[in-house]
């Protein structure tokens, strides 16, 4: 009864708009925005369930990675076979890719032939399949005069889900499209591709790579169209893939760059996404297709079906009585008679209204007017929704694009082939209409590709060739800085050696191996208020430190930093430090202290010779300064005149420091352990307590070993086997002194000419120094950059970077700063991160570049971080040997922004001291309060020792 009724109020409506009529017939097909960006961020969500490696297995959307790394740049050549299999019938091409400078300016050739899959090889065993293949490229081979006797690469188009563990190997997930070929699902295309080339014969192949359609009309697209990062097919079946962010690719390892993701969106809603979208029409195809339940997103828009959606909804309207007089003729009711063709000419502008007549006379029907404009109607309305779920799949993955760079807006071109695509007349206008509709602040460009997946296929091959070159050629670059353990043996020797000679009276050393007339580190009963100031790069620090006695943690420390300008670093002694007079009268007033006589400890970073604890005459500036008239002069005798000059306050100078001794003593506050100081920031430079006996050029200097008084000779050789005798509280002990290296010298003799590079010698011969401090412009900040620098030009004359492109930016010396190496090389930052850093540079870099860049700084910092690991080891190692222990347990202070800041440096300088010194126990403790408060730690162990 209910039935008559609804017949009945259908006729009702007979004689409205046909158009109407079918609207609120299909009203659950016609989607609104909302609807449709519902759509999008469930995809969104089934892909970032298909990137995880704990939930890809229940993931519908499986999220194949391809490994395709990058999309061509232009400078890609060669010439490559190519196979085409995805459909009724296959394709064999030659294709010829042109080398250019840059996308548009190469160009590609081909010669293809089209081979018959005949219907029952579809349905066959693999091996048929396959030979199939083999046999017919034999036969282009043959047709196209192409030498059989040459090796010929090779790429292969397979358009079936496989699951992908390298670029030339895929192993089927399962068939689609009408093939149902047995003994493949499961196992590797590309070897039974081999097999089958290997039982034909007669031909020399490899098979280079495998690639989905979709894949490769990304590659296609990209070749000429350097934006192009997503690829899309709306033919036979539909797909998407993308370059994502490899570190979201769980399935694939390693973190750095990206990954073409073939998406497989067709089985989008197979877990049930999509059941409130689904209507009668799409569960009735789903129902009588050959693989039921699977690939519904793809029943829903592909042109395989799309004509059959059309014909089910027609044949419903006509039972009802809506369409036809309620006649319904045996061909309507025959699956596969209304086809995708049939609704592309059913919306044709011009001939729709006719195409639709003949289409439903040839189906025994005959329509009205009225009929032909609804049926139409379907037809549009069935496509549209087609072609807005599309959209909405796509702007999930361009959305996904813009969140993983960070993007406010993004300009993006998206390769498209396919028949819906390409005949259906309204569909790219939709589907273009709507994606910009959803994302306004995309950017997004549609190509149609060109000559489709083979040229692609071939193109994946050629940009994975240059890829491979590429790796080739920067590894050579690279290898030198890539120290083998017997080099950095061979360094811990050489500084060893170093050291030994630097301590000797006579014969050259390049070690300096200053003494520093330190005879002690803190016990932890210093006490008062001291001075320090701290001159040791750009800045000056002054500093007011109140130690309270048997307290190490409750020091107070007071300090004010100010800059040494350019033009006061290069200019004459006296002007250098008048200026200095200037900051710390500065500073008394600031702390109202005038007027008070303090003890001071002076921290000078520079290499000084001693001969007394207040006493440095400068060896040499380095760090940048120039300053004339200083050289060999007595830096506290120079600090003291200009006080007196100024004649505004008095101080005691104390000591005279080594920043590297002062952090020495600032950790040896805290760590009773700790007789070695390291700096590793803008300059590099050890200390450490050697035996007293051991330095030769101090004994020649004072004439003899200092000792307490009535000390027999030899006793200071019992001290040193550790049978020291007990003190009395502030009795020194003076077996042993402070001795600041200045082990960046280490290599002016050319000792270290088998590991310096290229790069080394250029900056070398560039610096305001050539010849000197050879170790610290290896392995300090203030060089490590412009080594970054060399390498990056000359990979880029090289055409390895940034398109070949040298820019003035990277032609300027000093450009790339130490920090940017700790920046680029912290493994928080994304690529992403580092292309924003290089921008900045002035050099416009690809996610490619950006690797290698990154690359490039691991390798120059590494090299640093190990060479000062070897050096520090054969510290340690002389230590233990002088002391004649089996094992020995010391730490290290540790100050300088190198280590501080590097997300690597101190890991790796750690690890390298552990392997090469395996019978010391090395801790490394960073400074905190850094050389000024040793400074002044040296202030008053000194004044406490004579109190």
């Amino acid at each position: 009864m209910f039935a008559v009724h609804l017949v009945a109020f259908f006729f009702s409506k007979l004689q409205e708009d046909p158009t109407k009529k079918v609207d609120r017939f299909l009203h659950a097909m016609r989607l609104h925005d909302d609807q449709l960006k519902d759509i999008s961020t469930r995809f969104q969500a089934e892909m970032k369930k298909g990137l995880s490696s704990e939930s890809n297995a229940a993931a519908a959307v499986k999220m194949l990675p391809t490994h395709v790394r990058s999309t061509p740049d232009g400078t890609e050549k060669g010439q490559f076979l190519a196979l085409d299999l995805g459909g009724s019938k296959f394709k064999v091409l030659q294709v010829k890719v042109r080398e250019g400078m840059g996308i548009r300016r190469g160009g590609v050739e081909m010669e293809e032939k089209t081979y018959p899959m005949p219907k029952e090889l579809l349905i066959g065993r693999g091996i048929e399949l396959f030979d199939h293949v083999s046999e017919s490229l034999k036969d282009f081979l043959y047709q196209k005069n192409i030498s059989l006797e040459k090796k010929h690469p090779l790429a292969f188009t397979f358009s079936f889900p496989c699951e992908q563990a390298t670029l030339n190997q895929g192993f089927l997930l399962n068939w689609s499209k009408n093939f149902r070929v047995r003994g493949l699902q499961g196992k590797d295309v590309v070897q039974a591709l081999r097999e089958a080339i290997e039982r034909t014969g007669g031909m020399d192949v490899e098979v280079l790579a495998m690639v989905n359609d979709t894949v490769a009309t990304m590659m296609t697209c990209g070749f000429d169209d350097q934006y192009c990062e997503v690829g899309l097919i709306i033919g036979t079946g539909t797909n998407a893939c993308y370059m994502e962010e490899l570190r979201h690719v769980d399935l694939v390892e390693g973190d750095e760059g990206r990954m073409c993701v073939n998406t497989e969106w067709g089985a989008f809603g197979e877990d049930g996404a999509l059941n409130d979208y689904i209507t009668e029409f799409d569960r009735d195809v789903d129902a009588t297709s050959s693989n039921p339940g699977k690939q519904i997103f793809e029943k829903m828009v592909s042109g395989m079906y799309l004509g059959e959606l059309v014909r089910l909804v027609v044949l419903k309207m006509a039972k009802l009585g809506l369409l036809f007089d309620g006649h319904v003729s045996d061909a309507l009711r025959t699956k596969g008679k209304i086809t995708t063709a049939h609704v592309a000419a059913m919306e044709n502008y011009k001939d729709g209204l006719k195409n639709t007549k003949n289409l439903l006379t040839d189906l025994d029907l005959t329509p009205s007017s009225d009929d032909c404009v609804a049926v139409q109607h379907v037809s549009t309305i069935v496509s549209f929704r087609s072609s807005n779920l599309v959209a909405a799949a796509l702007a999930a993955i361009l959305s996904r694009i813009k969140q993983n760079r960070n993007l406010r807006t993004l300009r993006i071109t998206v390769g498209v082939d396919g028949t819906v695509y390409k005949t259906h007349p309204q569909y790219p206008k939709r589907l273009h209409k709507v994606v910009r509709r959803l994302l306004p602040e995309c950017h997004v460009r549609f190509v149609l590709s060109d000559s489709g997946s083979s040229k692609g296929a071939a193109l994946v091959t050629a940009v994975a060739q240059r890829l491979a070159s590429r790796r080739r050629q920067v590894d050579e670059t690279l290898s030198p800085f890539r120290l083998s353990q017997e080099q950095m043996q061979l360094v811990k020797t050489r500084m060893r050696a170093g050291l030994e000679a630097g301590l000797k009276s006579k014969g050259p050393s390049t070690i300096k191996m200053l003494p520093s007339f330190v005879y002690r580190t803190p016990d932890g009963n210093e006490h008062g208020k001291y001075l320090a100031l701290d001159l040791g790069g750009t800045n000056f620090r002054a500093l007011l430190v109140n130690f309270k006695k048997g307290l190490q943690q409750n020091s107070r420390l007071y300090h004010k930093i100010y800059t040494i300008p350019l033009e006061i670093m290069q200019g004459t002694g006296e002007e250098l430090f008048d200026h200095i007079a200037q900051c710390v009268s500065d500073f008394l007033d600031y702390m109202g202290m005038k007027n008070a006589h303090l003890p001071a400890g002076f921290t000078f970073s520079f290499p000084c010779e001693q001969t007394a604890i207040d006493t440095g005459t400068l060896v040499s500036w380095t760090k940048g300064f120039k300053a004339t008239d200083c050289e060999g002069q007595d830096v506290v005798s120079m600090l003291r005149e200009a006080i007196k000059r100024r004649n505004e306050f008095d101080l005691d100078i104390v000591a005279v420091v080594n920043d590297t001794v002062g952090t020495m003593m600032s950790c040896a506050y805290e760590d009773p352990q700790c007789e070695i100081g390291l700096i590793a920031g803008t300059g590099t430079n050890v200390c450490y307590m050697e035996q007293l006996k051991n330095i030769e050029k101090t004994q020649e200097k004072t004439g003899k070993v200092e000792r307490e008084e009535g000390e027999p000779e030899g006793e200071e050789d019992k001290q040193d086997e550790g049978s020291e005798g007990e003190k009395k509280e502030g009795d020194a002990d003076i077996s042993k002194m402070c001795i600041n290296t200045e082990w960046g010298g280490l290599g002016d003799d050319g000792s270290l000419d088998d590991i310096i590079t290229p790069y080394d010698i250029e900056v070398n011969q560039n610096s305001i120094n050539p010849g000197k401090q050879r170790f610290e412009k290896l392995t300090s900040g203030m060089y490590l950059g412009e080594v970054v620098r060399q390498v990056l030009l000359d990979l880029t004359r090289g055409g390895l970077l940034f398109r070949g492109h040298v820019t003035e930016a990277l032609k300027t010396p000093g450009i790339f700063q130490t920090k940017y190496l700790s920046q680029i090389e912290s493994d928080r930052l994304a690529l992403l991160q580092v292309r924003s850093i290089l921008q900045q540079l002035g050099l416009d870099s690809t996610c490619e570049d950006s690797i290698i860049v990154k690359e490039v700084c691991g390798a120059v910092s590494r090299r640093a971080a190990q060479l000062c690991g070897a050096g520090m080891a054969a510290v340690v190692d002389k230590i233990r040997e002088n002391r004649g222990l089996d094992h020995l347990n010391i730490t290290v202070g540790v100050d300088g922004t190198l280590y501080k800041l590097h997300p690597h440096f101190s890991g790796v300088l750690q690890e390298t001291a552990r392997v090469l010194a395996p019978q010391c126990n090395v801790t490394f403790l960073p400074s905190e309060e850094g050389s000024g408060k040793g400074a002044a730690l040296i202030t008053a162990v000194a004044t406490q020792k004579h109190d």
